[in-house]
């Protein structure tokens, strides 16, 4: 089926957490995430989206333009909100590798006041389940920095298998050097371990 003919809802809840894409009007409390988690992505997420924010125009931009890209399908970008405070926890990725087999690639990060709680396992979990169901994932992958601990335990916990390990193809701003891991997960798998259809 053609990706604008699928119905993709824009917002999905887990126990804890209600995910949600971007939408104009998120740009003040965008701009202040973005501030916040400067340092925390620097090392790991130096291309993020919200690495190029300076102001709460420019984050009213940028939440309108990743609306934009969903209504296109051309990615989806979900912030992700702990339902009892209504406090943003993470932001996940979903991008179109190949709309043919079809195939994703999932990407994420906690927000730097929300670290070790759970709530990106949660969110990539759903984000999954998203891919699979709404998207009809055949395959899905996650690459992570082969020092990114937190990242790489979250695909391990999310199910995924390492499928490969590129040593040593990052150079960092601190001059310091490190790999990539990659890991898949495909439709037939996920299928056995939750029933997703």
């Amino acid at each position: 089926m053609h990706k604008m003919l699928l119905d993709i809802p824009t917002q999905v809840e887990t126990a804890r957490l209600r995910m949600r894409c971007y939408r104009a009007g998120d740009g003040p409390w965008y701009y202040a995430v973005s501030q916040r988690n400067r340092t925390h992505l620097q090392r790991y997420e130096p291309d993020n989206v919200l690495m190029s924010i300076h102001s709460q125009q420019e984050a009213e931009i940028v939440v309108r333009e990743l609306a934009a890209e969903w209504q296109a399908r051309n990615c989806f970008f979900m912030c992700a909100f702990e339902r009892a405070t209504e406090e943003f926890v993470a932001q996940i990725y979903i991008g179109p590798v190949d709309w043919t087999l079809p195939e994703f690639a999932i990407g994420y990060f906690a927000d730097v006041d929300h670290q070790g709680q759970g709530f990106v396992t949660e969110a990539v979990n759903a984000a999954l389940g998203f891919c699979f169901e709404y998207l009809r994932a055949h395959r899905i992958r996650i690459e992570c920095d082969d020092t990114n601990l937190r990242s790489r335990r979250v695909a391990e916990r999310c199910g995924l298998t390492q499928e490969a390990h590129f040593r040593e193809n990052r150079k960092h701003p601190d001059g310091t050097v490190s790999g990539t891991l990659c890991f898949g997960l495909l439709r037939s798998g996920r299928d056995s371990n939750t029933g997703v259809p």
